[in-house]
């Protein structure tokens, strides 16, 4: 059932109420059609039940010689009376039990004391009057037995029962439907339209920039919902800050003990003991670099400058080309963006690292995307294990495990680019490329 419905909640209560609704309207339209059935057959019947019960008294009432003469001048205007032996209600046709009880109220009312009532319709299209012709209408058949034993029998006209459905209540039920259905969207859609902007904001929300603060709008528990979530965010960075002012911190306070050791280290003998431990010393400042440096990606003062994107690409990838790196550049034109230049160098810079690292080349591309500018980094290396792909850019996570500068450092490069990325409201993905390989994509916001 799931399935069939839609994603949107508009769309799901539509779909529920619109079923609800029509379940509704057959349920009263049933009802409906019961009380007009029942409506009808009384305004069938009561005519005449009421006739035939006016002749039945003024027959019992009559002097013998007289009451031939009162059939005789009730038959008249559509209805033909008669004495019998027996009832002449037509065989074949289903006898109408309660307009039976109707009339024998009717009758006993008017001081008539019947033994035995019969009724019954025809209302078939061959029903005729009394010339032969066809008419548009109905036959009643009533009998009454009287105390003597005999039968007054009548064929009465009946008028022709006005239809159940109407075009009037067609469309009055139609009305009803569309006009509930529309009121349940428009309360729909006045509820969704904060959530989606709750939506937006907590995806616009990467944990390093400044969160979006959302209006509260809509019926009041939404109104508390959104007011919770802007009251999370704020909470959120405030914890946020308060890391990144630890590790500051805590990065400063080391800077000055590891400077004294350098200086000691270098009257270290022998000369093999003093180099161990001033590139233990040199890989302890790496470190610490690469933490003041996360740190302070999300909340870096640097501001956003418009530039074009490829030049930034192709002036790091000349740079590492004067090295006599390997590393190549293609892109399609310019393509600008507001980026935070040195903040972005960086997280490139480590990009190109990595792959430089794990592999010993890297080609670069900047090309556009959908309201993006795409940086892609590319290499031929062994790739990652697709279980990894969306752990390596935890801090100090590195797929070999050692923390030796010289094949990765401590883990944190990727940090870096995750958090420089994030604070430019970018995204940034990994995926192994086939025949061996592994490519990094940055996407920034044109």
């Amino acid at each position: 059932m799931s399935r069939l419905l839609p994603r949107s909640l508009v769309g799901q209560m539509a779909v529920l109420i619109g079923i609800a609704l029509l379940l509704a309207q057959i349920a009263g339209f049933a009802f409906v059609l019961v009380e007009r059935q029942q409506f009808n057959r009384a305004e069938v019947d009561t005519p005449a039940i009421t006739r035939f019960t006016s002749t039945a008294a003024d027959f019992v009432q009559a002097a013998p010689e007289f009451q031939p003469l009162v059939l005789s001048d009730a038959s008249r205007r559509g209805a033909h009376y008669e004495l019998g032996a027996t009832p002449s209600v037509p065989n074949g046709l289903a006898r109408r039990t309660d307009t039976e009880g109707r009339l024998r109220l009717s009758l006993l009312s008017a001081g008539v004391q019947p033994s035995e009532v019969h009724a019954v319709l025809d209302s078939s299209p061959a029903a005729r009057a009394g010339d032969g012709r066809r008419r548009r209408g109905s036959n009643m058949f009533l009998s009454a037995r009287l105390a003597d034993g005999r039968w007054i029998n009548a064929r009465l006209s009946t008028p022709a029962p006005p239809p159940l459905v109407t075009p009037e209540l067609w469309v009055g039920s139609l009305l009803v439907y569309l006009f509930v259905l529309a009121a349940a969207v428009l309360i729909a859609t006045r509820i969704t339209r904060p959530l989606g902007r709750l939506t937006r904001a907590a995806e616009a929300f990467r944990g390093r920039n400044e969160p979006v603060v959302v209006e509260p709008r809509g019926p009041a528990d939404l109104r508390n919902a959104i007011l919770a979530f802007n009251a999370m965010n704020e909470r959120l960075v405030a914890l946020l800050e308060e890391k990144d002012r630890t590790l500051g911190a805590i990065g400063h306070d080391l800077r000055t003990p590891l400077a004294s050791m350098r200086i000691r280290a270098e009257s270290v003998e022998p000369e093999d003991e003093r180099e161990r431990m001033i590139a233990t010393i040199a890989e302890m400042t790496g470190t610490l670099d690469d933490i003041l440096t996360l740190a302070r990606a999300g909340r870096s003062r640097e501001k956003l400058e418009q530039l074009d994107v490829s030049a930034l690409v192709r002036a790091i990838v000349d740079d590492y080309r004067e090295l006599g790196k390997p590393v190549t550049f293609a892109c399609d034109g310019a393509h600008l963006a507001q980026v935070q230049i040195n903040l972005l160098r960086r997280a490139l810079r480590n990009l190109v690292d990595n792959a430089l690292g794990y592999a010993g080349s890297a080609e670069v591309d900047v090309t556009s995307g959908p309201g993006a500018v795409v940086i892609d980094v590319r290499d031929h290396g062994p790739g990652i294990a697709p279980e990894a792909i969306n752990q390596i850019t935890g801090a100090f996570y590195r797929e070999e495990p050692s923390r030796n500068r010289d094949t990765g450092g401590a883990g944190l490069g990727l940090s870096i680019a995750q958090a420089v990325v994030d604070a430019h409201g970018g995204r940034l993905s990994f995926a192994n490329r086939e025949g061996g390989g592994l490519t990094a994509t940055i996407s920034l916001p044109t």
